[in-house]
């Protein structure tokens, strides 16, 4: 009993000391920057790596290899690269790829933390359904687990095969069957062992890559963040939401891991629903009875604009100037939910020279086939 006792207190010290190292670490990054000529910002991918390979392509950031080209052009991802879409582990390496590239380059990726992320990161986003798709749940499952269920089934198989007897096709007729029945499975038991398995896996490289960027930066004079900023949050200093989310998500993170029941204070930030991460004000309030607000909101950040994505903007077959901005072009949204759970199409902003512009795909009924737009407008 005293020897688990002292087993208990070593593994708390432990993750306390690593706690202590990563909150130094992680409020060493930098939130801000100024005298940038051009961003393109991108919003939620929710996994459709192909439209997000499409985005950059189009803009001029990669080649055909996937390598930059954008050279000093900042590119700014507002999060939700998870859930939904079947390729968020892609896209993911992709970016950390092209972190480095864009760096050497002197140009910089901006993969911020969007509330997807915060899910997958605390291991709650079985909790909804439709959110993580087979591929994703196999995509970041450890090897070993992964290969030890594809023999179990393939022993399941051959013993079946043997016996002559019928297959059931929900779950023995092929391998895809099989594990969309065992994710039904682990959505089902919110204690089944595969859950801490994907988000032990998930947090040891992605979860940890995604603690060391921000929620919000700001650059020009331009705010960047996956929700928003509401008026509670705008009087908060950029370091002070990036240093304490990123506190509380490793917080977190670890009391998933954690095999004893680890005390945390309640979240000041992590999953509040006025939070950058979850507030939808500035997409949704009246423009009319909201003016003042965003007013005050954007006097207290000392910007001119803020770049929001997590509320989609969809319906139409092209993306205008004025689909993807509110009060009077103060605010962008730039989530044109383009994943193929939305429908919506691929997009992002420009921001070059102080000029505001957008790029677009939009598809051809007559020449069945799609075609690239870019809308150039100055700002007046």
């Amino acid at each position: 009993m005293g020897q688990i006792r002292n087993i208990k207190k070593t593994f708390i010290f432990s993750l306390f000391i690593f706690s202590f190292l990563f909150n130094l670490y992680a409020d060493s990054i930098q939130y801000i920057w100024t005298g940038v000529e051009k961003i393109i910002a991108v919003g939620d991918v929710h996994g459709d790596y192909e439209d997000f390979v499409k985005i950059l392509k189009g803009t001029e950031l990669i080649n055909k290899e996937l390598h930059w080209t954008g050279e000093k052009t900042h590119l700014v991802q507002t999060g939700d690269v998870m859930d939904r879409g079947p390729d968020a582990k892609k896209v993911l390496d992709l970016l950390m790829r092209l972190e480095k590239e864009a760096e050497e380059a002197g140009g910089k990726v901006h993969a911020l933390i969007g509330n997807h992320e915060e899910m997958n990161i605390m291991g709650i986003s079985f909790r909804y359904a439709g959110y993580i798709g087979v591929n994703q749940f196999i995509s970041f499952l450890p090897d070993k687990y992964r290969e030890k269920k594809e023999k179990e089934f393939r022993k399941k198989i051959k013993k079946n095969a043997l016996k002559e007897t019928e297959l059931d096709s929900a779950s023995n007729n092929n391998l895809e069957a099989y594990w969309e029945k065992f994710l039904r499975e682990v959505i089902r038991n919110n204690n089944h062992s595969a859950r801490r398995e994907y988000t032990d896996s998930f947090n040891e490289k992605y979860g940890r890559w995604i603690l060391q960027h921000n929620a919000v930066i700001k650059i020009n004079d331009t705010i960047f963040v996956h929700g928003g900023i509401s008026e509670n949050f705008s009087t908060w200093k950029l370091e002070k939401i990036n240093n304490l989310l990123r506190r509380e998500l490793n917080m977190l993170r670890i009391a998933a891991k954690c095999p004893y029941q680890t005390q945390i204070t309640k979240p000041e930030i992590v999953y509040v629903s006025d939070g950058p991460l979850w507030y939808r004000g500035l997409a949704q309030r009246d423009e009319n009875d909201f003016k003042e607000d965003v007013d005050r909101i954007l006097h207290n950040l000392n910007a001119k604009y803020m770049v929001i994505a997590h509320t989609p903007q969809t319906g139409s077959i092209a993306v205008s100037r004025e689909d993807m901005s509110r009060f009077q072009e103060r605010i962008w949204i730039i989530d044109t939910g383009m994943s193929d759970y939305y429908g919506g199409i691929p997009a992002a902003l420009i921001i070059e020279n102080g000029n505001f512009s957008i790029w677009t795909e939009r598809y051809d009924e007559k020449q069945g086939d799609s075609f690239l737009f870019v809308y150039y407008m100055l700002r007046f």
